[in-house]
């Protein structure tokens, strides 16, 4: 196991007071792992400490904010990248058949295109096969990086050290566009209601879905799409 990408596919996870007992061991694997830069391995030790020593409370309320009441800065990665459209659901398929293929029953009730859950299943596989997927996503991350940096929070941290181990340059067209898209207001409930009204995911039988290879798992991922805008009910 690629204990790195199940440290941060932890750290993504929602608080717990289990994570914060687990935080040492965690800080110590990421804080050993020569593949990220000495100044990344610093850039994570502010998080690592934050949700190993701050109010339980505070942290969940936090992870609720960031990444639950803003579609920005969502962790399901589809919705970077297919926003509401169809092709949402044949992804979803895909990558559930490539999880079996590979022995990975992911136990949770999140969707498969969640960054944790892709994550602990990358720590299962040779790490060159890993680092073709996280390459797909490096616009992903650095987008995120750079809204989480508007915020000023440690979690920019995380995205940063994901395009470490990718080993790629993001593309910067495809980054821009994800930038030019408005900031979530995350006390703004009303709108964020109608910002997350969306069509059902559908996950039914695709003809052209069957089992792909890991590598073309995201391998749409650098032409991401806008999700459809709403229109308010008349």
């Amino acid at each position: 196991m690629d204990r790195t990408l199940k440290a941060l596919s932890l750290i993504l996870s929602y608080p717990t007071r289990e994570l914060q007992h687990a935080m040492p061991e965690i800080g110590a694997v990421l804080a050993s792992d020569t593949r990220l830069t000495a100044a990344a391995r610093r850039a994570l030790r502010p998080l690592v400490e934050e949700l190993g020593g701050r109010d339980i409370y505070d942290l969940e309320e936090q992870f609720v904010l960031l990444f639950d009441r803003s579609r920005t800065l969502s962790l399901n990665l589809f919705e970077h990248v297919h926003g509401e459209s169809r092709d949402r659901g044949g992804a979803m398929v895909s990558l559930i058949e490539t999880y079996r293929a590979g022995g990975f029953e992911p136990n949770t009730s999140e969707l498969p295109d969640h960054l944790p859950v892709l994550l602990e299943f990358l720590s299962t596989r040779p790490f060159s096969e890993a680092q073709d997927i996280l390459a797909d996503a490096a616009h992903i991350f650095e987008a995120l990086n750079a809204r989480l940096g508007r915020r000023e929070s440690n979690y920019g941290a995380v995205f940063a050290s994901l395009l470490q181990l990718a080993g790629a340059k993001a593309d910067q067209g495809a980054v821009a566009e994800m930038l030019a898209q408005p900031d979530d207001d995350p006390s703004d409930l009303e709108t964020l209601d109608e910002v997350w009204e969306e069509s059902e995911v559908l996950f039914g039988p695709d003809p052209n879905a069957g089992c792909p290879q890991v590598r073309d798992m995201l391998s749409r991922m650098d032409t991401p799409v806008n999700p459809a805008p709403h229109h308010a009910a008349e």
